[in-house]
Formats: C-alpha cells, sequence, structure tokens
C-alpha cells in the first residue's frame, strides 16, 4: 500500500505531503526498532500517516494522530476528521486519534507513557501543527519528552514561503529556538538549508522530566532531574588520573550527573584535557571551582581541599572520589545510599581496619570516597576546619582528621565502592583486617589505586608487603594488581591516550626510579657515620 492508491479518500487540491516521500524512506534505515511507534502532530486527512503505516510499519508498529480538527465546530474539520477516521482502519495497522489541540493531547500521552515503563516512547516524530513559532516551540518540547534516543524528529515547513522566517507566524523562530536549546542531543540529518523539514536524529536518553501522583514512587529521582554531583578535587599532577576517574564514572552511570573539580592549580592545558577526555553527553556538565580565599588547602596542601570543598560546593549532597579511582560500575546504587542520619558514607581502611598508633582505637574509614550529606556536614565546619590545623602533621593527614571529626557520624559503605590494596596488602591477613567483608572487593564497583606514585627503595623492597603498593602510571607500576591493565585501557579513552608507551613516559620512569635510589642512598649515609 501506498499514500497514492486509490483505496484511501483524500482531497487532491491538499496533498502537501507526496514529495516528502523519497527522502522519508531514505531515514527509514535509521529505525531499529521492528515495530516503530509513530507521533503525528497535525495529520489532516491523513496522508503522511497513511505512507508511515503501511510502509514503515509494514511488519508492525503504531501511530498515535493528533489533529483538533477544528474541534468539530466546522464542516471542513469534521470531513478531515471523517476521512482520517476511514484512511486508517485501511492500512490495517494499529492507529489511535486524539482529536484535541495538540498541547492538552500532549501532556495526556505524557502521562500514559509514564505507565508503560521501558516501553515509553517513540521511534518518529512528525511535528506539523500550529504554523506559529510558539506553538511550533511548545509542540516540539512536548514531543521531545515522548522521543526515544534514535528517533527520527521531522518538523514541516522551515522554509514555508507564506510568511516572513522572522515572523511569529512562521514555525522558523521556534524551530531555531528549539534547535539552540537542545543543542547536542541531536543529529542533524537536513542536508540542505533550503531543505523544507528540518529533519534531527536524537542522540539524548529519553526524559519525560515529571512524575503523577499513580508512578511517584518509580523514577522519582530521575524525574527531579537533579542526578549525581560528583567531586575531584586536584592539582595538574593528579590531572591525568582525574581523568580516567570522570571518564570511567560516567561510561559506567546512566542520567544526568554533573562533576565539580576543585581547582587546587590545574595548567589550562590540562583543563582542556580533561574537558576533552569526557564522553559527549548532554546530561553531564563539569565545573571547575576555584578554591575559596584563606582556603586549607593553600595553607597546607592540595590533600586539604576536600575539607574545603565542603564550603564552596553548591549542593546538598555529594559523591567525592580521589583521582586514583577507577570506576566500574554504576554509582547510581552509590549515590541513592541511606546515611541513616550521618554526615557522611565511606567504606572500612583496609590497611588499618581499627586505626593505627596515631588515632584511637575505632572503626576506621577510609577517605578516598565520601558520600556526603553537605547540609549536615556544615553545622560543624568552623570546628573541623581546627581539627585540622590540630592535626596538620598526624600521620594520613586528612583521613585522620575527618576520621577524628566524623567519629560516631559516619555511615558504613560496602567496601565494593573503596576497593583498596587489591592484589598486595589486602592479602595480608590480620586480626583487625579479618572483621572486614573483603570478598565484596572480588568485583569491586570502584577501584582505589592506593600507595604512592612513585614509591621509595624501602617500600620496593619490604618483605612484609609484596607485591608493593604503587599507582599504575607510577615509575613502578602497580605489579600484582588485577586492575591496572583495566586502568591503563581507560587512560587510553581519554586525552592522554597512548601515554603508556611514549618517550616520555619511559624517561619519566627512569627518572623518578634513579630519584628514589638516589633518595635511599642519601638516608643511608645520614644514618650511617663513620
Amino acid at each position: 500500500m501506498s499514500a497514492s492508491t486509490n483505496e484511501y479518500e483524500f482531497t487532491p487540491t491538499q496533498d502537501w505531503f507526496t514529495h516528502n516521500i523519497p527522502s522519508w524512506k531514505n531515514l527509514f534505515p535509521f529505525v531499529t526498532s521492528p515495530k516503530p511507534r509513530i507521533l503525528e502532530i497535525g495529520s489532516w486527512e491523513g496522508r503522511s500517516a497513511v505512507f508511515l503505516l503501511t510502509t514503515l510499519c509494514a511488519q508492525g508498529g503504531e501511530i498515535v494522530c493528533i489533529d483538533h480538527f477544528d474541534l468539530m465546530h466546522t464542516p471542513a474539520g469534521r470531513e478531515r476528521h471523517r476521512k482520517l477516521s476511514q484512511n486508517l482502519p485501511r492500512t490495517g495497522r494499529s492507529f489511535r486519534i486524539l482529536p484535541q489541540y495538540s498541547v492538552p493531547a500532549l501532556y495526556a500521552l505524557l502521562e500514559e507513557e509514564i505507565a508503560r515503563g521501558t516501553s515509553a516512547g517513540f521511534d518518529w516524530v512528525y511535528v506539523d501543527g500550529s504554523h506559529r513559532s510558539d506553538d511550533t516551540l511548545l509542540d516540539a518540547e512536548l514531543a521531545w519528552r515522548l522521543a526515544r534516543k534514535g528517533c527520527i524528529f521531522i518538523f514541516d515547513d522551515y522554509n514555508w514561503p507564506e510568511q516572513p522566517v522572522e515572523s511569529m507566524h512562521h514555525p522558523r523562530r521556534g524551530i531555531d529556538a528549539f534547535l539552540a536549546l537542545h543543542a547536542g542531543e541531536y543529529e542533524h540529518l537536513s542536508k540542505i538549508a533550503e531543505q523544507y523539514q528540518m529533519i534531527l536524529r536524537k542522540t539524548s536518553e529519553m526524559r519525560i522530566g515529571f512524575l503523577v501522583e499513580q508512578s511517584a514512587e518509580r523514577d522519582f529521582a530521575s524525574a527531579l532531574g537533579l542526578g549525581i554531583y560528583l567531586v575531584l578535587a586536584i592539582d595538574t599532577s593528579y590531572a591525568m588520573a582525574a581523568a580516567v576517574t570522570i571518564r570511567s564514572a560516567i561510561e559506567k552511570t546512566a542520567g544526568r550527573m554533573t562533576i565539580y573539580i576543585v581547582d587546587c592549580g590545574i595548567c589550562a592545558e590540562d583543563k582542556e584535557k580533561i574537558k576533552s577526555s569526557l564522553p559527549k553527553r548532554p546530561d553531564v556538565t563539569l565545573v571547575f571551582l576555584d578554591l575559596p580565599a584563606g582556603s586549607l588547602a593553600a595553607e597546607l596542601g592540595v590533600a586539604w581541599a576536600k575539607v574545603d570543598m565542603m564550603k564552596i560546593l553548591p549542593v546538598e549532597r555529594a559523591l567525592y572520589l580521589d583521582a586514583d579511582m577507577l570506576v566500574r560500575r554504576s554509582l547510581e546504587e552509590l549515590w541513592n545510599t541511606d546515611l541513616e542520619g550521618s554526615s557522611i558514607g565511606a567504606a572500612m581502611d583496609v590497611g588499618f581496619p581499627m586505626g593505627h598508633d596515631g588515632v584511637s582505637r575505632r572503626r576506621y574509614f577510609n577517605a578516598g570516597m565520601l558520600l556526603i550529606d553537605l547540609a549536615k556536614a556544615r553545622t560543624h565546619l568552623s570546628e573541623l576546619a581546627a581539627r585540622v590545623r590540630e592535626m596538620k602533621d598526624a600521620r594520613y593527614r586528612d583521613q585522620d582528621a575527618l576520621n577524628v571529626h566524623f567519629a560516631g557520624d559516619w555511615a558504613e559503605v560496602n567496601l565494593s565502592w573503596n576497593a583498596q590494596g587489591l592484589g598486595t596488602y589486602a592479602e595480608i591477613s590480620s586480626a583487625d583486617r579479618d572483621i572486614l567483608a573483603l570478598g565484596d572487593m572480588k568485583d569491586p564497583g570502584v577501584v582505589h589505586f592506593t600507595g604512592p606514585v612513585h614509591p621509595s627503595l624501602v617500600t620496593v623492597l619490604n618483605p612484609f608487603v609484596q607485591p608493593y603498593t604503587s599507582k599504575p602510571w607510577g615509575y613502578a607500576g602497580a605489579p600484582g594488581h588485577p586492575f591496572k591493565d583495566e586502568w591503563w585501557g581507560a587512560l587510553n579513552e581519554t586525552a592522554w591516550a597512548g601515554w603508556q608507551g611514549s618517550t616520555p613516559y619511559h624517561e619519566m620512569c627512569e627518572g623518578e626510579k634513579q630519584k628514589a635510589i638516589q633518595d635511599s642512598i642519601m638516608k643511608f649515609e645520614t644514618r650511617v657515620q663513620f
């Protein structure tokens, strides 16, 4: 069947569609659903609807047609409705007609689609309703929320000749506003500027963006549009590692995400490289935050920036990750952890589960991953700052100070979200370590490459901890670590791709190795006096 057969009742002088058929057929390969769902805003007598049902939906599918038909108040409106109602059944395909103005009809569809769950959305949307630019923009905004990722989204009348393109009574201003607003969320399929229709292919995920009472318990967070707030605090020395942490987090986690990087001294070149390392997703935002005046990081060192960030983050909840981490699973589960009234959530420290000689003996967390209720944590920031200055020379600096300050005010998080010491000290049994559920780190959600970037000679040769602990990108690598190759693979997806095989990398390794040797010789000679 086709829209030109005599089986259908069309007004011969009102064929504004048939000339589009060749270009539309070229779009069919983009539609991957075996049973496409089509939404049409402005159906008239059904020429385009019949064409789509008998071609694109030949093996199954359905169409929803929205048209107000003058609300049946005019003979012409009633006649168009009669013809559409006769033409669509003759295709033998599934259809539905909504005889309403587009806005209430689209709102009703949005509520219905919420109830469909994972099957919600349309694969082909045709916007051909009002010619007013504001109406066109509103129709498009509502229909976009009904469009699945990959949807073919067509605006008619982009080059409509009957009104000036700058007029409110021409669709173009509304279409252009839509294109600007949703830049980055679509692929432009219209090949030439003079093409009568504006054709897009949606590249972003479907987002209805609101809930109704009946569905309020499902997808509540995503409907609010807030997403996850991920935070890192780095200087230029950790820019490369941070790119791995951020990119892996984005690749593994669907949905809205804002990444805040507290800038502790990142050069302009490295900022650009971090930006270019991110996957291209319209639902991900990257923001660099300056340290506040009189920051602890400026006074005492970068490690203390995780305390400064609690003051400057413009949100109420945040997930902090050290830059030496690799995300292997969606962070959504971690983000939604119930802190049960505590200020922070953290995982136990695998090296010192009950602390060490420099702090009181109690359950002791690793500060490489912190899920923070900022509203609660900020109530005692002045006390925390005082604690920091008191403990600025502590053995594990910020980690010790945070453990003392938040003692009794932290919720324990599964070790899968901060898997430490893998392939090295986590394998060594101790009375304290045996209380931990180390099995949770077998397939971790977040790997933490603890230890120094460039270990000392003493660390490398320590017979009690072998393989020694160090980071993959340092001169000594991370021997024995089960995820070191995965880290390098992730790096090769960033702007630092190929670093491992480069001459500067090998020169750096040799230089740092010689420095470690010379430092050890100097310490040896200092201790041994003749």
